[in-house]
């Protein structure tokens, strides 16, 4: 039997669909993102932690989940808002349904509602305060009212410091390959590894992990919160700053150790929060996006070539282009909307991506960028 779900929206737009995870309320941001594919790496991403991912393609689920297919330990969004849940999940990896997996990891879901409705909502009046009510918790006559209230009451992305939540506790190293067909991940202990790169964990994704361990490299991974004094002692040949959720401005520790780091010429590269992260410890400044970037079909031009790289996304907020000090140029730039997705520093071996370049629509596009940290950290030797 189907139990009811309620999704509200703090502009008061509600909709009623049927619940497909776990009972109960939850309550975040609610974006948009466009991939067709890829729902099970949208979910366990980290950067979607206190967000409620809608998907705006209509059949969600249909190849099912399986314990390969992850970008973290375990799902990170706050809730899951589809058009339609397949009834058949077909595919020969596929090891569990997709509402099993959300109820499995106590996370709500919403289906059967106009997802093209809140689209346009959250495309028009940007991304929107917001919360689910499923099963019990979405019956009853003041069941429209308590979600409402629970939308209101969340306060909002802006001014959350979420990257020390979700980063791990100690200090760990890090092995596993790139994925084949049949194979598995590769274990990359057996190959030659000639550099050690210490990546800063703001809410990493494996596959990144993955394509650095596949390069060569030698990684520990350690929390956000490290000082610079400690990675330095690690002697390492690159630092890499991750991904990772919520607003970079509280992360005062972060932007301070990726200074000290920037000080002592060792190579760094980062991603997403970390680009961000990169751009406010070079001295310029990052903005709330309207309703962000999600999706796996974003067209990004390199300033320098002119090539149009096909990317996946996955931010709401981004580094002020306007802002950026004379010693940080723009490398890559959104055909989207214009907004900034690459930096360079001119007086410092750095670089970062707004993008994911560890994600696959291109399929390829971007995943020179970890070449170019391999060749920096050559040069330096």
């Amino acid at each position: 039997m189907s139990k009811p779900a309620i999704l509200a929206l703090e502009d008061g737009s509600v909709f009623h669909g049927t619940a497909i995870g776990a009972d109960g309320v939850t309550s975040g941001e609610v974006v948009f993102n466009t991939a067709m594919t890829g729902y099970q790496e949208i979910l366990t991403d980290p950067s979607y932690t206190r967000q409620i991912v809608t998907l705006t393609y209509p059949h969600i689920g249909n190849t099912g989940i399986n314990s390969e297919d992850v970008e973290s330990d375990s799902i990170a969004a706050a809730g899951l808002v589809i058009r339609d849940l397949p009834l058949l999940a077909s595919s020969f990896r596929s090891e569990q349904t997709l509402s099993d997996y959300l109820k499995s990891q106590n996370v709500l879901g919403i289906a059967d509602i106009d997802t093209r409705r809140l689209t346009r909502i959250l495309r028009d009046k940007g991304a929107q305060n917001g919360a689910i009510l499923a099963g019990t918790d979405a019956e009853g006559e003041g069941a429209v009212e308590r979600a409402l209230a629970a939308a209101k009451a969340f306060p909002g992305l802006k001014g959350m410091d979420l990257a020390k939540e979700v980063s791990c506790k100690e200090a760990y190293e890090w092995s596993e390959g790139e994925w084949t067909l049949g194979e598995g991940y590769a274990d990359t202990t057996q190959g030659e590894r000639p550099y050690h790169v210490v990546a800063f964990d703001y809410g990493v994704k494996f596959n990144i992990l993955r394509m650095l361990a596949a390069r060569g490299c030698r990684l520990t991974v350690v929390p956000a919160q490290t000082p610079a004094s400690e990675v330095l002692a690690m002697n390492p040949d690159g630092v890499f700053l991750a991904n990772g959720p919520g607003d970079p401005e509280p992360c005062d520790y972060a932007i301070k150790a990726i200074q000290e780091v920037l000080d002592t010429d060792t190579p760094v590269f980062g991603i997403c929060l970390g680009h961000q992260l990169l751009a406010l410890a070079s001295g310029a400044k990052t903005v709330k996006m309207g309703h962000g970037h999600h999706g796996a079909n974003h067209p990004v031009q390199d300033l320098d070539t002119g090539t149009v790289m096909i990317t996946s996304q996955n931010h709401g907020f981004a580094a002020d282009e306007a802002t950026l000090p004379a010693n940080v140029r723009a490398t890559h730039r959104s055909l989207f909307d214009g907004t900034l997705q690459g930096i360079e520093r001119t007086d410092r071996p750095a670089f970062s991506f707004q993008g994911h370049p560890e994600a696959s629509p291109g399929p390829r596009d971007v995943a020179p960028l970890f070449d170019r940290f391999i060749a920096m950290m050559q040069a330096r030797r």
